[in-house]
């Protein structure tokens, strides 16, 4: 199979177009011929090494944890998947090698989720990393009726997730965090856009007008942003970070998002209905993969981005 791979660490140069074997299908796993894989800032991490203390790496590294293709096999403990059916997964594994930016992938059945025809590949692709972290997140911290919830970074492709899923779980505001280009983008999805940065407290308590706090706190991007949070949120018990687990240092909840068949079939159905709008800035094709590594890597993407394997 065709797949990108890098043999070393180092910047988006080390990624290139290989052929290597198909991978090898285990008893609880399905072969998937990948349709679109989607990019993730954790991708760029893992590219120059700064998460080999977390999970053992092998080369030839092939990246990837998000994928929407088509079931080609299925092994044989994998009772819920058949040959033809089109399929969704988050498909992190316990080492890093065999991922997604590739023709063919074998997905853990415990990650991947059933497509519904509602949706295209590359939408499918772009949710499930994303929209697992959103709505894990948000539950951890227990979002529901009647809260009003700060997403900080909210145009990104978690925060604009986050922001949508806040709505479905109950929340009666959003607000979101973002740069003054993106606010017009929170709007469409339903947010009340604050301007990140130096006064943020202010701009907050303006916004909401009473004791000028939210309910919860959803961060992002860690730094300045978690640390002004405890002052933004009634409950610091309910801030929940994905970047930087000094959240609990105030009884905050930090998150790593897990493989869920259930929540990401719910996820794709509420994309397919139209409840959730997963935003996708640009696709590209599976050769220029390092470029839609240095897209995100930039920081000011808008949604996701996508790579198609043809």
């Amino acid at each position: 199979m065709k797949a990108i791979a890098q043999n070393a660490f180092g910047d988006a140069g080390v990624l290139s177009l290989q052929e290597l074997p198909d991978p090898l299908v285990g008893p609880d796993q399905v072969l998937v011929a990948v349709k679109a894989a989607s990019v993730n800032p954790v991708d760029y991490k893992i590219r120059e090494g700064y998460i080999q203390g977390a999970l053992p790496h092998h080369f030839p590294l092939i990246q990837g944890w998000d994928a929407a293709g088509v079931v080609v096999k299925a092994g044989p403990a994998a009772d819920g998947y058949q040959p033809g059916d089109e399929v969704l997964g988050y498909l992190r594994k316990d080492h890093v090698q065999n991922g997604t930016y590739a023709e063919l992938v074998a997905a853990p059945e415990r990650g991947l989720a059933h497509k519904p025809a509602g949706i295209t590949f590359e939408q499918a692709a772009a949710l499930p990393l994303a929209g697992l972290t959103a709505l894990q997140l948000l539950k951890k911290i227990g979002v529901g009726e009647g809260d009003t919830v700060l997403v900080h970074a909210a145009a990104g492709g978690v925060g604009h997730l986050a922001v949508q899923i806040a709505h479905v779980l109950g929340a009666t505001k959003v607000l979101g965090t973002a740069s003054e280009r993106n606010h017009d983008f929170l709007r469409s999805l339903g947010a009340e856009p604050v301007t990140y940065g130096e006064g943020l407290e202010d701009r907050v308590a303006a916004l909401l007008g009473g004791d000028g706090k939210v309910d919860a706190v959803v961060d992002l991007i860690g730094g300045e942003a978690l640390s002004v949070s405890p002052k933004l949120v009634r409950d610091p018990t309910r801030i929940g970070s994905i970047i930087e687990d000094r959240v609990r240092e105030t009884g905050g909840k930090y998150v790593f998002v897990k493989p869920n068949s259930e929540q990401l079939g719910w996820l794709a159905n509420l994309t397919a209905s139209g409840d959730i709008t997963v935003v996708i800035e640009k696709v590209f094709p599976l050769a220029e993969a390092a470029d839609a590594q240095r897209l995100v890597e930039g920081g000011h993407v808008r949604g996701k981005v996508v790579i198609s394997v043809p």
